[in-house]
């Protein structure tokens, strides 16, 4: 782990820091990375998909009716 002195938007942490349910600065500014990094991730799996969907590979019907992938 690296330590790193950065200037912080205090209002903006303590927000941050209220939606996200953190204790510390530390924590807040860990969770927040990860959950960008993680929505990032998720965005960039789903314009696969609609690429894959648009070529024809996949067949987008299967995913909306629930019966296929909730047993």
């Amino acid at each position: 782990m690296t330590r790193t002195v950065i200037d912080l938007d205090d209002d903006l942490v303590a927000e941050v820091s209220k939606a996200l349910g953190t204790k510390t600065k530390k924590e807040t500014v860990n969770t927040a990375l990860r959950e960008i990094l993680e929505t990032r991730r998720r965005a960039m799996a789903l314009a696969r998909l609609r690429s894959s969907a648009a070529s024809g590979s996949v067949d987008l019907s299967l995913f909306e009716d629930k019966k296929n992938y909730r047993r």
